[in-house]
């Protein structure tokens, strides 16, 4: 296999992938990048992809709407526009630097690499898809993700590595905004008409201290909040949003129900949005994979493939939960991801993309594909 020629034109995709900013919470820079995406894809792939929209967000496909092998990630970035000004696309030796060059632009790249190289076509059952709003929790696109995994037998997540590592288990996670109502008063004239839903946000914020569990290392987090209107007013709203993680269900579970079953001492009226996000990938979801991915790296002759688990959550979170073999990280090799510091190392993306070509042969022999298991959602 050719695969350190494929490095330049390798890099060339990726710096016009770089350079076209794409935060998720712009929606003409997500039409734009999926737009590009389809136009630099004809370099790499057998036949054309689409762009589709799907609940207002434009995605990337290749391949059958429900194929029996699943490549899955997205071009969304959290950086904003204008990042290029003081983070430019740039190779330094082995480092490749710019907005999203880890995170996950890089894994892109060694995706289309690995089909090109592999000599795959539609008919083969392998399909491609990537998202535009994964980065702020896939809530446009999740419906397409479950739609596409009727049929599939593995899913190949093409998010970065941890420092080479693949990630065969993912935190759960839950997301939470509460609404505490209380009732506006003036704080010198009338304070004791009024009911301080600050007072009672601060019940619920200290109240979760006891929440976590270091023996299961689930986290409960008060992150952001905001109260009030002005300084000589008893405050009639306050809002606390709260971030969860948990490496299984049951814990996730748990806390949703002390989240719900939280009373204030106050008469206040409580108003809760979200719940349990994405469940936590566990690890027998992505056993099977991992090993073949590991016997494969060894067959090539490439240091030693290891597998970590991560506080972070993924789309693999969703297709894992739903029954699915899944494995994450098999993306960019680097560090940094949503830190200044982002960088993708050069060398690997011609070997990640070789391993992943590798594996789609495998996997596209029957006798090598994992067995769905028990919990299969559709």
């Amino acid at each position: 296999m050719a695969a350190q020629s494929n490095l330049p034109a390798m890099l060339r995709t990726l710096q016009s992938l770089v350079e076209c900013e794409s935060p998720t919470s712009d929606l003409e820079s997500a039409h734009a990048v999926t737009q590009l995406a389809q136009k630099l894809a004809d370099d790499w792939l057998p036949t054309s992809a689409r762009v589709e929209i799907h609940d207002g967000r434009p995605v990337w496909r290749w391949g059958p709407a429900q194929p029996e092998i699943l490549l899955l990630g997205h071009l969304d970035t959290v950086w904003p526009i204008g990042t290029l000004e003081t983070i430019p696309f740039s190779v330094n030796g082995d480092r490749i630097t710019g907005p999203g060059v880890f995170d996950m632009k890089a894994g892109v790249v060694q995706g289309w690499a690995a089909i090109k190289d592999s000599g795959i076509s539609e008919a083969d059952g392998v399909g491609m898809l990537l998202t535009s709003d994964e980065e702020t929790g896939s809530f446009a696109s999740r419906g397409l993700i479950t739609s596409s995994i009727k049929n599939a037998e593995s899913v190949i997540v093409l998010e970065p590595s941890l420092m080479g590592a693949l990630k065969t288990r993912r935190k759960g996670t839950s997301n939470y905004l509460l609404r505490f109502h209380g009732v506006a008063s003036h704080a010198g004239l009338d304070p004791d008409r009024g009911v301080n839903s600050l007072m009672a946000a601060a019940e619920f914020i200290l109240a979760t201290k006891l929440w976590g569990s270091k023996e299961h290392e689930t986290s409960v987090t008060p992150t952001v909040s905001n109260s009030g209107t002005t300084t000589n007013t008893v405050p009639n709203l306050a809002e606390v949003h709260v971030d969860v993680r948990a490496w299984n269900r049951a814990e996730q579970e748990r806390v949703d129900h002390l989240v719900r079953g939280f009373a204030s001492t106050l008469p206040v009226s409580i108003e809760i949005i979200g719940g349990i996000d994405r469940p936590a990938m566990e690890s027998a979801m992505s056993a099977d994979l991992f090993t073949l991915a590991q016997g494969i790296n060894r067959e090539l002759g490439y240091p030693d493939l290891t597998e970590c688990a991560v506080g972070g959550a993924s789309d693999g979170n969703l297709t894992a939960a739903a029954g699915i073999p899944t494995i994450d990280g098999m993306g960019a090799v680097g560090d940094g991801a949503h830190a200044g510091f982002e960088w993708a190392s050069a060398s690997a993306m011609p070997h990640r993309a070789e391993l992943l070509h590798k594996m789609l042969h495998r996997l596209l022999d029957h006798g090598n594909r994992p067995q769905a298991l028990g919990g299969r959602s559709q």
